[in-house]
C-alpha cells in the first residue's frame, strides 16, 4: 500500500474506522498543500474560469434533496451532450477546455394490492464586462465565440459569459489527483506548455469546481449540506478526481438517509454509480430501501410508485416479507404494467432487469406454467427462466445448496436464495393412477420452529389435489389433556366454491437415529371449503423437549416433515 501522494490518481484507500465524518480532515497520510491554494509563489499555471449560464436557468436556493434532483435531472441531458475533454485552441498562447457540466394462502397469491471557500481572497473576479479587457496578462479572446461554435443553434443572451475567476495552480497536484489534468498537462502537445489556461463551465456547477479544486490541494472539503456534497461528487466524477468521490460517499453515507436521499443515489449518472468509490453509497442507500419496505403487503402502494433502481433495490433482499415468490412474480408484473404500458418497453425491462429479481425456483409449478404463457415475457426469456428452475427442483437438497452458495459468491444474482416467506415452499410428487394421490414435503428451520412459541402458526404454499387446493400448517398450540406447549401439524383445504372431498391422509417425520420418515398420525377427513384437521401434539412431546439441542426429530438443524394425500373413490 502506498503512503501519502504516492498513488498517481487514486490516494491510499483507507478503511472506514480510519474515517471520521465529524471531521474536515482528509484522508490519514495524504499531504496538505492547502497553502499553496491559489498562491502564485507555488504555481506554474494560470487557471481561467469562464462561467456560462445555464442552458435551463432554473437554480433555486432550496437545499431540499427534492429540488437538486430536479434541477440535475433537467441539466443532465445537457451535460451528456459536452464533451469532459474537449480541447479548444483560444489563441496560439492559451489551451481553452471547454467543460461543461383467515390467514389461509392462495394458489393465485396477488399482493393487494454551501458556499465557496473564502480562503481564496486571491481571485481575480471579472464581470463580464471586463472579459474584453487584458488583465492578469490573461487573453482577450475568450467566451461568446467559442460558446456559438459548441451550438449555433443558442442565443447570444444564453452564451454570454457571466463572470470570469482567474487563480494561479500548481499543474503537478492537479495532475497527481486527477487523470483530466494529467492529460491536460502532459499531451505532449505545444497547448500542454501553455502557462495560461482556460476552463468554462456551466453557472450552477461553480460551487463545486470550487470546493472540488480546494480538495485536490487539501484533501477536505468545508461543504457538509447533502445538496452540496452531490454537486462535487458530480464534479469530481467528471474531472476524475476519484479522492474525492470516495470522500463524498462517505460523508453523504454518514448522513441521515431518507427514501428521497436513497433513491437520488440511485439515479446518480452512470459514470458515478460505476465508480468503485461510490459503491458504498449505493449500496447503503439499496439496504435503506430494502430495510423501509421490508413489508411489502404492507407498503404495496408505496412500493408500486417507486421507480425501476428503487423496485431493484427492495426486492432484491433476502429479509423480504412477502406470501411466496408467486407474489413477488405477481407484484413484479404489475408494477411493470402500471410503468411500461408499451409493450415492447414492458418485455425489455422485465427480461434483462426485473426477471433478476425473481426468485423463479421457489415459485409454484402452476404459477411457472403460466410464466411461460404470459404474453408480457419474451418467449426465450420466460422458457430459460423457467427450466433453470425446473432443474433447481429437481437437485438433492445438498446440491441446491452448493448452486445457491456458488451463485451468492459469483454475483449479486440471487434466485437459488430462499427468502423468510409467509407461506413456506413445499416439495410435491403427485399420482393420478391408480387414484389420485400426493405426497407432499415441508422443511422448517429450528430457529423457525422457535418462532412459533407460544402461539405462533406457519403455513405452507398451496398444493392441489384432484383440481383443489390444499395447505399444511404447522402450529404452536396448547395439549388440551397435559397443558402444556407442543407442536401440532394440520390439513386444510382452500376456500373455494362447495366442493366436498373425502381424503386419507398420512402425517410422518424424519427422526434420529435412522433418519427415516416414520409415521406420526393417520386420519380421513371429509373436507369443505376453508376446514383443517391434523393432530395438535405430533410428537407427543412438550414443547421444550421438541426443540431442544438434542430433539431426535432436527436433523442438522431442519425438522422434515411429509404428508400423503389420498382421495378416497
Amino acid at each position: 500500500m502506498i503512503e501519502g501522494n504516492g498513488d498517481l490518481f487514486d490516494p491510499r484507500t483507507i478503511m472506514d474506522s480510519d474515517f471520521s465524518a465529524d471531521e474536515n480532515a482528509g484522508s490519514s497520510g495524504e499531504s496538505d498543500f492547502g497553502f499553496a491554494f491559489n498562491d502564485s509563489n507555488f504555481s506554474d499555471r494560470i487557471l481561467r474560469i469562464e462561467i456560462i449560464p445555464d442552458l435551463h436557468e432554473c437554480e433555486s436556493d432550496s437545499e431540499s434533496i427534492a429540488d437538486w434532483a430536479r434541477n440535475r435531472k433537467r441539466r443532465r441531458e445537457d451535460i451528456k451532450r459536452e464533451s469532459v475533454s474537449e480541447l479548444v485552441n483560444c489563441e496560439e498562447r492559451d489551451l481553452h477546455v471547454n467543460v461543461p457540466e383467515c390467514d389461509i394462502p392462495d394458489t393465485d397469491d396477488v399482493l393487494g394490492y454551501e458556499n465557496p471557500d473564502e480562503e481564496a481572497m486571491a481571485m481575480i473576479e471579472e464581470s463580464p464586462s471586463a472579459v474584453g479587457t487584458n488583465q492578469n496578462n490573461l487573453d482577450p479572446h475568450v467566451g461568446n465565440d467559442v460558446c456559438r461554435g459548441n451550438d449555433p443553434g443558442l442565443s447570444m443572451d444564453c452564451l454570454a459569459v457571466l463572470r470570469v475567476k482567474t487563480l494561479h495552480i500548481s499543474s503537478p497536484i492537479l495532475a497527481a489527483k486527477s487523470p483530466f489534468f494529467y492529460k491536460l498537462f502532459s499531451n505532449g502537445m505545444r497547448e500542454s506548455e501553455q502557462r495560461h489556461v482556460t476552463l468554462q463551465i456551466n453557472a450552477s456547477e461553480e460551487a463545486a469546481f470550487m470546493d472540488l479544486l480546494n480538495f485536490m490541494y487539501s484533501n477536505t472539503l468545508s461543504t457538509t449540506t447533502p445538496t452540496a456534497l452531490l454537486d462535487v461528487l458530480m464534479a469530481a466524477d467528471k474531472y476524475e478526481v476519484a479522492s474525492c468521490m470516495r470522500y463524498c460517499s462517505r460523508l453523504l453515507r454518514n448522513l441521515p438517509m431518507t427514501s428521497e436521499s436513497a433513491l437520488l443515489y440511485l439515479d446518480l449518472p452512470s459514470s458515478v454509480l460505476m465508480a468503485d468509490a461510490v459503491q458504498p453509497l449505493t449500496d447503503a442507500a439499496k439496504k435503506f430501501l430494502a430495510g423501509r419496505y421490508k413489508d411489502l403487503n404492507k407498503f404495496q402502494e408505496e412500493v408500486l410508485n417507486l421507480p425501476l433502481a428503487g423496485i431493484e433495490a427492495v426486492l432484491s433482499s433476502d429479509d423480504l416479507q412477502v406470501a411466496s415468490e408467486d407474489a413477488v412474480y405477481d407484484f413484479v408484473l404489475k408494477w411493470a404494467r402500471t410503468h411500461y404500458p408499451k409493450l415492447e418497453e414492458r418485455r425489455e425491462i422485465l427480461g434483462r432487469r426485473l426477471a433478476l429479481v425473481i426468485r423463479f425456483p421457489f415459485m409454484t409449478c402452476r404459477k411457472l406454467k403460466k410464466v411461460l404463457t404470459c404474453n408480457d415475457f419474451d418467449q426465450e426469456f420466460s422458457s430459460r427462466f423457467v427450466l433453470d428452475a425446473l432443474f433447481f427442483k429437481a437437485e438433492a437438497p445438498y446440491r441446491q445448496r452448493v448452486l445457491a452458495a456458488e451463485e451468492a459468491n459469483a454475483s449479486s444474482y440471487r434466485r437459488f436464495v430462499e427468502r423468510a416467506y409467509k407461506y413456506r415452499p413445499v416439495k410435491v410428487v403427485e399420482f393420478e393412477l391408480p387414484r389420485q394421490q400426493c405426497v407432499v414435503y415441508l422443511d422448517l428451520k429450528r430457529e423457525e420452529c422457535a418462532q412459533l412459541f407460544p402461539a405462533g402458526r406457519v403455513y405452507s404454499q398451496a398444493f392441489h389435489l384432484g383440481g383443489q387446493g390444499f395447505f399444511l400448517s404447522a402450529h404452536c398450540n396448547m395439549d388440551q389433556q397435559s397443558s402444556f406447549h407442543c407442536f401440532g401439524l394440520f390439513l386444510g383445504m382452500q376456500e373455494k366454491g362447495s366442493v366436498t372431498f373425502s381424503v386419507d391422509y398420512e402425517f410422518a417425520a424424519r427422526s434420529k437415529p435412522t433418519e427415516e420418515y416414520m409415521t406420526k398420525y393417520k386420519g380421513n377427513y371429509v373436507f369443505t371449503g376453508g376446514k383443517a384437521v391434523g393432530y395438535r401434539n405430533l410428537f407427543g412431546l412438550p414443547w421444550n423437549a421438541f426443540v431442544a439441542d438434542d430433539s431426535v426429530f432436527f436433523i442438522n438443524g431442519i425438522l422434515h416433515l411429509r404428508a400423503e394425500l389420498t382421495i378416497r373413490q
